[in-house]
């Protein structure tokens, strides 16, 4: 079994570790769109590339709440479900095959 536990592991800590530096890019450009800046600027368009696909898959799904896009709040979140809840169990079940 320990064919599949380690690369079993290995993709779980590869996921988890894109899923953490998507998240950091999700807040960067929450905060972003509060001090608007040059959309011109190179690194403004890579992250807003990045995520915009996925939010705007979400946005018809997510109200307006007093005018507030609360889009990148849900999608944390279901980033911070899919961590610690999907994540940890497929690695609980990877170490279980080890031992």
């Amino acid at each position: 079994m320990y064919a599949l536990a380690y690369p079993l592991l290995a993709a779980v800590n590869i996921l988890d570790s894109l899923l953490l530096i998507y998240m950091c890019i999700i807040i960067a450009v929450a905060i972003f769109s509060w001090v608007n800046p040059d959309p011109l600027n190179p690194l403004v368009r890579i992250l807003r590339n990045v995520t915009e696909p996925v939010l705007e898959k979400l946005r018809p799904y997510v109200p307006l709440i007093g005018g507030l896009d609360l889009t990148p709040v849900v999608l944390i979140v279901a980033i911070v479900f899919v961590r610690n809840g999907i994540l940890k169990v497929i690695s609980t079940f990877a170490a279980s095959l080890i031992h």
